[in-house]
């Protein structure tokens, strides 16, 4: 064989193995770059409309920490009289762009005034370090926007009502439970934040397993304290493959995804919607639905997906609320649906269950 032909199969062979190479890295590295996600129902995330005025606002809550949120306000709203109100927090991991300002602007063409926001450690608000678990600030902050929009002239204080989606749900039936000026309260796709982290989905998570991820963030924090790199865990998965759950998928396909990726700036997509690995274990103290009939005679709303993975977190709550309650199921909708499907989120019920708690007396 002529050393030229041998040269050259050689250089053919060292760039079929590089290109093969190159292509196991593409597949495990950047799966997102091929991925073509659902935007079946109506996906809709960064809905605008022409019939709502958008104004980013901030507040301070009661730990004088700066709360950002994003307020709506139809169009053609008489300022000179006292409106309803509605404040709505994202997922939790999430932020005031994935999820809940498309609530708040379809609340805001419906005639609310609403409000969106950042929960403290995440998005524009405060709060360090980023990305903290602190369920108590959490319900703080739906305090906080009821102080904001109570002291504007254009919003009834007294018909200020509140939605919460996924993790927002618990944190806002944490805060209504305390805080009475909230009047009416409805939740979709709700995660009750607490017994997710003890207990796993459906009570798979034993207590072994949780003792475990409790050991784990103990030692992390001397990690940290002595000036080790900051930990994260759980959020949404950054590639797919073979192995990956049903509901990793999911999540991936609005998180990871043109149908719902979002970065706020200062911050990375390595590190959105992954919490602190020491601060999250601080979701095993926290009971959202303990007292929660203590919210009766104010009306509550579950709303979940037929399908949804969460359901059982609404139909928990909605056994231990009491009245007046309801639990709304969506046909055919799974947990991730319900963040930004329009065409399966039901924006008429949530209209009639605030434009008749929140209606003047």
């Amino acid at each position: 064989m002529k050393k030229k032909t041998i040269i050259r199969r050689v250089l053919t062979m060292i760039a079929l193995g590089l290109l093969l190479s190159m292509t196991i890295i593409a597949s495990k590295t950047f799966v997102g770059a091929a991925y073509t996600p659902d935007m079946s129902n109506g996906a809709d995330n960064f809905y605008k409309s022409n019939k709502v005025t958008m104004k980013k606002v901030e507040f301070k809550n009661q730990y004088n920490m700066n709360v950002a949120g994003n307020l709506f306000i139809p169009k053609g709203l008489k300022k000179n009289t006292k409106n309803p109100a509605i404040i709505v927090g994202h997922p939790m991991g999430a932020v005031k762009e994935q999820s809940a300002n498309l609530y708040a602007t379809k609340m805001a063409e419906r005639g609310f005034v609403t409000l969106s926001l950042d929960l403290s450690f995440w998005g524009e608000s405060e709060g360090q370090p980023r990305n903290a678990v602190s369920p108590d600030i959490y319900a703080e902050d739906f305090s906080a926007a009821v102080d904001f929009l109570g002291t504007r002239p254009f919003v009834d204080r007294d018909r200020i009502g509140v939605l919460g989606v996924c993790g927002s749900g618990s944190f806002a039936i944490s805060a209504a439970k305390i805080d009475p000026r909230m009047k009416a309260i409805a939740t979709v796709s709700m995660y009750d934040m607490g017994a997710a982290n003890r207990n796993g989905l459906k009570h798979s998570q034993t207590l072994e397993q949780r003792k475990k991820i409790l050991e784990e963030a103990a030692e992390q924090r001397y990690v940290e304290f002595t000036g080790g790199k900051t930990k994260y865990t759980s959020g949404t998965v950054h590639e797919l493959n073979e192995n990956s759950t049903a509901i990793e998928r999911d999540f991936y396909d609005f998180y990871r995804t043109p149908r719902g990726e979002f970065t706020p700036k200062g911050t990375s997509p390595e590190l959105t919607t992954h919490p602190t690995l020491t601060s999250n274990v601080k979701f095993m103290n926290f009971y959202p639905f303990e007292d929660i009939e203590t919210i009766s005679p104010r009306p509550m709303l579950f709303i979940t997906g037929e399908n949804a993975h969460s359901r059982e977190f609404s139909e928990d709550a909605y056994k231990l609320a009491a009245e007046p309650k309801e639990l709304y199921i969506v046909p055919g909708a799974g947990h991730v649906d319900l963040y930004d499907r329009v065409n399966l989120i039901p924006f008429d019920k949530l209209e009639s269950f605030f434009k008749e708690n929140l209606k003047k007396k």
